[in-house]
């Protein structure tokens, strides 16, 4: 059992690696490094205060209730995140790998998992959860933001697919459970 928990992660550990590989070639582009910088800052968190504020001031009903699901998720994501990445301590590409540095300088020292992911799947999922489809080209944006973690050197792969389970679990759960929803029957 443990060989095959060795094997498996060390499989996990190549991805990443070709994958990261394979976006540091690909950076190597103006225009791909402009849009990825773009993405990765509309991921460093107004977006997930500035929509749920815009919705409120047009929906007066269902945007308090959006705003308020959305304030009682990130407060549960950010310290679960913060924990998650303090105790598992994935250090970063430019760490990892010799000669290797990123286009950016993370804001913290670990990578897994990755917090502008899970923050942007979470807010991408808290909104089709209470808006439906008309909210689904936000996973999109949240898609993007993840790959640009990437392509600037800061995650691996793998720190993205974390993320983007952290953030769609908390949304789903806060969305779809009695407690939260009685918390947010008050608006």
């Amino acid at each position: 059992m443990m060989m095959l928990m060795s094997r498996c992660l060390q499989n996990i550990q190549r991805f990443d690696l070709r994958m990261l590989l394979w976006f540091i070639h690909a950076r190597r582009r103006d225009l791909w490094i402009t849009l990825a910088r773009a993405f990765s800052r509309s991921g460093d968190g107004w977006m997930q205060l500035v929509l749920p504020s815009l919705v409120w001031a047009v929906d007066r009903d269902q945007g308090a209730v959006f705003f308020v699901t959305t304030a009682i998720a990130f407060a549960l994501e950010r310290p679960l995140y913060w924990v998650l990445k303090n105790t598992l301590q994935r250090h970063r590409p430019p760490e990892v790998i010799p000669g290797f540095s990123s286009v950016v300088i993370a804001s913290d020292r670990f990578s897994f998992p990755s917090g502008h992911t899970a923050a942007a799947f979470l807010l991408a999922g808290n909104t089709v959860l209470h808006y439906g489809a008309i909210g689904s080209p936000l996973y999109l944006w949240a898609c993007a933001v993840g790959l640009s973690r990437v392509a600037l050197g800061v995650h691996f792969p793998t720190d993205i697919l974390a993320g983007m389970v952290l953030g769609t679990a908390i949304a789903c759960l806060v969305s779809n459970t009695d407690l939260f929803r009685s918390l947010t029957s008050f608006f």
